[in-house]
């Protein structure tokens, strides 16, 4: 492939950071007036099994290590770091059909940004949506977990794709 030709592939890809910056931004606002109008700790009932409770995260995904001394946020800051590098590499080396993966890539970079953002400005990643039945309650969460988590569920749901459309692909039918 000569370089005009990558160039032109991988600009295609890239396009898709544009939804980066608006998973960002979402988060973001959502998080400023969750912080701006929630008290902390203090559960706002939305709807039965959903309010909205203001909570900080010093740890990860189901506050992994949010009792730890403080060495964790710079760990999850460089992390997030480094894969957010990897998933840009990743998503400028995508072929113009993979479409699907460009969304789940630009989709967890905006959530793992989003994050990042939080625990470099607070120390902690603010959370606010909690969902709960009866006495037992899920960890609360925001939009930039939902992007991850839905990104992630993309790429899973895309190897179960692959081999249809590679056989389509080798065929000369795509």
């Amino acid at each position: 492939m000569d370089v005009a030709m990558s160039e032109q592939v991988s600009g295609t890809k890239l396009k898709w950071l544009w939804l980066t910056v608006l998973v960002i931004a979402l988060d973001l606002g959502t998080k400023a007036m969750a912080t701006a109008m929630l008290t902390y700790g203090n559960p706002v009932p939305v709807v039965p099994m959903f309010n909205l409770t203001l909570l900080h995260n010093t740890g990860a995904a189901f506050s992994f290590l949010a009792g730890a001394a403080g060495w964790q946020r710079w760990f999850f800051v460089t992390l997030a770091l480094v894969v957010s590098v990897v998933l840009v590499g990743w998503l400028r080396n995508l072929q113009r059909h993979e479409t699907w993966m460009a969304v789940a890539i630009v989709l967890i970079l905006g959530g793992a940004l989003g994050n990042v953002y939080d625990r470099v400005v607070h120390g902690y990643v603010v959370d606010f949506l909690h969902f709960y039945w009866q006495d037992w309650h899920f960890p609360a969460f925001n939009l930039a977990d939902i992007a991850i988590t839905l990104g992630a569920a993309m790429m899973i749901l895309d190897m179960f794709r692959k081999p249809a459309e590679s056989g389509e692909a080798a065929n000369g039918s795509k």
